[in-house]
């Protein structure tokens, strides 16, 4: 038998010899890390910096709208916050684009400056609102913990009250006070989760537009001061109205906030990365 076909110099089989070695080398290319786990000085590509921003950005809006939606139903309806005028937002010093179209127009400097000055400007406020939201939380524990007799006492009369034929009935407006009551003892736990993982993404967001800059604006950095928050002191007014109020309107300026830093940050992405072209 002839068996010069079967030479590993030659013939097809060499063909398949630097295929398979180039498909291994590709397979091992593509299952590094962008930056392997403790790489020094490794820089991140601007488009994928970009794609992480973009995400962590629609996560934050999320997260905002249904904190505010949360909060709403637990605190706000009731109280009839809706329809009373919101002083404004502390951010709203910091002039921004109000469409998609002034945001096109707007350097792409400026917009990233933007973004960074009102991701900054939050650093304060999130950490009053999850200290807040958290005290609300522990209150609530505790006076369900220390209320437990007083609750069955409630449900006892609300259970006999149509049975009172006298004077010594409840009235209708006790009764419905008693039933308000009882179904305002649930803990603000969901906001005060969402609350937490907000200032946490918050912080991640503004890290990741910090080495955005740095690579667009080659490390030129422009050293602009935060919006000043001056709410802290209605957070820690003894009228329970007025703090609600308060974290209500707060809650109301972040989910306004980020949905533009959402906006502006799709803006910015399809002009640096695909020259327009989305």
């Amino acid at each position: 038998m002839d068996n010069k076909g079967l030479s590993l110099t030659g013939g097809p089989y060499w063909l398949v010899l630097v295929l398979v070695s180039s498909l291994l080398l590709c397979k091992n290319v593509a299952s590094v890390p962008t930056c392997p786990r403790g790489a020094v000085n490794c820089e991140v590509p601007l488009g994928e910096l970009f794609d992480r921003a973009v995400v962590l950005s629609d996560y934050l809006h999320k997260l905002s709208s249904e904190m505010f939606r949360e909060f709403n139903k637990q605190y706000a309806q009731e109280r009839r916050f809706i329809t009373r005028a919101i002083n404004g937002c502390h951010t709203s010093s910091i002039p921004t684009p109000e469409d998609k179209e002034q945001a096109q127009n707007m350097p792409h400097e400026d917009l990233l400056n933007l973004i960074l000055r009102v991701l900054r400007s939050w650093n304060e406020p999130l950490y009053h609102l999850v200290t807040e939201v958290r005290a609300m939380r522990e209150a609530s524990d505790t006076q369900k913990a220390l209320g437990t007799q007083e609750t069955f006492a409630m449900q006892e009369a609300l259970s006999t009250q149509e049975a009172l034929t006298t004077q010594e009935a409840l009235t209708t407006q006790e009764a419905l006070s008693m039933q308000e009551a009882l179904r305002t003892q649930g803990t603000p736990n969901d906001i005060l989760s969402r609350a937490i993982e907000i200032e946490d993404r918050n912080k991640q967001l503004l890290e990741g537009m910090e080495k955005i800059i740095n690579q667009v604006q080659h490390g030129v950095r422009r050293n602009e001061a935060p919006s000043p928050w001056l709410g802290l002191q209605f957070l820690q007014k003894a009228d329970e109205d007025t703090r609600l109020f308060a974290l209500y309107g707060l809650i109301h300026c972040l989910r306004r906030d980020s949905h533009k830093i959402d906006n502006y940050l799709k803006v910015l992405k399809c002009r640096i990365i695909y020259d327009s072209n989305c």
